[in-house]
């Protein structure tokens, strides 16, 4: 493949850590489409969104023509601390499996916060010091992001307020803790300490929560609080921009040894990071100079690529923020409280349901005791116990070595490992104990959140 082509190497430091953020908008046909102001239905304009967001990251939202926008030195100071991460062969699952596949992983567990997140927190957190704002309000599921903001907002000496889903509050302690030790405060949501949280536990008394009731409190506190902003983990396409490091780095290591993936899978909740591990690769394709598979693997119990919808929805319980184009199951819709990992979000992001309405990306959901089963069969041989969203990716990858093996193909396949499992112990304690079931909502279940829609003209 010619220099031309790959115009993402003139963005790479020597060490292969990009110097730019990748935009794959800027290579889409269809672009995403806008977001929608939920009182009068019309485009979000800057002014309107810059009362949530901070000014710099609106930017970077709004933004669907530059195909690389440079990354602040001090965040990439701040990336080599932990960056480039590995891409690791995975020759003893392949022996374990005895398939002819070749398998790859992009590791984001080699950071304190153990995940991907915390590519855009320390982005988001630079952005926020920069206005000069106070602190930052958020929502975390599993406290993989949480944990990783708390990590920015100290190293910016800024104030962090979490809103962690209930259940991960209840199950995950430890997560919390390190939230806490990084000067988070830390409330399970939904929570008495807001409006829109007493709303939700009057409506849904004892509810474990979700990432839609998380985001409802955390934009009210950021509104009502002078000096603050909300800043979001996942979904939105500024998260998507800062997790393109992933997708770099891959194909960089990648392309260095003449290597073509024939898949690339990654896990997906709201789609931070399988967004950014496919972006470079999304990007080829789009402009015609490669061909991928690409597979987004969500959980049964909240499938909202597989069993949602393409429409305009809240993104969150309280409907008090944006109305986004989104695979949805409705903004109303809470996931089994027995759901281990912290995939819990009813929507999708914009770009990678545009992607995927397009054609350009497949979807499957999986049950979450497979998803346990490829968890233990992975860090049994490859020595990482793997966080519980990750294993979604590990499931589908070890499924599609073992077709290779029925087929006698040699493909090579490449998913992203988003961080590790250590403070998901209760989860794989409910798996080996074997309290786990495979709640799956029914047709009727979602029909009646797909009923409470929003009507756009």
């Amino acid at each position: 493949m010619s220099e031309q082509k790959i115009p993402y190497k003139i963005y790479l430091e020597e060490n292969e850590m990009p110097k730019a953020w990748y935009n794959v908008r800027a290579d889409m046909k269809n672009k995403p489409a806008p977001l929608l102001n939920p009182g009068t239905h019309q485009p979000m304009t800057a002014g309107e969104l810059e009362a949530v967001f901070c000014s710099d990251l609106v930017a970077q939202e709004l933004d669907n023509e530059n195909a690389y926008i440079e990354i602040p030195q001090e965040i990439r100071d701040f990336y080599k601390m932990y960056r480039p991460s590995p891409l690791v062969r995975a020759y003893c699952l392949e022996k374990k499996l005895d398939t002819p596949a070749k398998i790859y992983y992009k590791f984001e567990g080699n950071n304190t916060s153990g995940s991907h997140k915390l590519n855009s927190a320390i982005a988001q957190a630079y952005y926020a010091k920069k206005q000069g704002l106070k602190g930052v309000t958020t929502e975390t599921g599993a406290g993989q992001w949480g944990t990783a903001l708390s990590m920015a907002c100290s190293y910016f000496d800024l104030d962090c307020k979490v809103f962690m889903v209930k259940v991960s509050y209840e199950q995950k302690p430890f997560r919390r803790e390190v939230m806490r030790t990084y000067g988070a405060s830390v409330t399970p949501s939904p929570s008495e300490t807001t409006e829109v949280g007493k709303k939700i536990l009057e409506a849904h008394p004892g509810t474990g929560g979700s990432l839609g009731c998380a985001i409802s409190e955390a934009v009210e506190v950021a509104v009502k609080n002078p000096g603050y902003r909300y800043v979001l983990g996942s979904v939105l396409n500024q998260v998507l921009l800062h997790q393109s490091v992933i997708g770099l780095e891959t194909k960089a290591a990648l392309d260095k040894y003449n290597i073509k993936p024939d898949m690339i899978i990654g896990c997906a909740g709201g789609g931070s990071n399988l967004g950014g591990l496919i972006s470079p690769f999304m990007g080829e394709k789009l402009r015609g100079e490669a061909d991928y598979r690409i597979i987004a693997v969500e959980p049964s119990s909240c499938p909202s690529f597989t069993r949602g919808v393409y429409a305009y929805d809240f993104c969150d319980t309280g409907m008090v923020c944006p109305l986004a184009k989104m695979y949805t199951l409705g903004s109303d819709f809470i996931p089994a409280p027995n759901h281990a990992g912290g995939l819990r979000y009813h929507g999708m992001s914009p770009v990678l349901s545009q992607l995927y309405d397009d054609g350009l990306m497949e979807a499957v959901s999986v049950p979450q005791t497979a998803v346990f089963e490829a968890a233990e069969q992975f860090a049994r041989v490859e020595g990482i116990l793997p966080a519980p969203e990750s294993s979604h990716a590990i499931r589908v990858a070890i499924d599609e070595a073992m077709k290779c093996k029925e087929t006698g193909e040699e493909k090579t396949i490449v998913f992203g490992l988003t961080g590790t499992g250590y403070f998901d112990m209760v989860a794989y304690e409910k798996f080996h104990d074997g309290k786990m079931d495979d709640y799956i909502p029914t047709d009727e279940e979602l029909a009646a959140y797909r009923a409470k829609l929003p009507v756009i003209d």
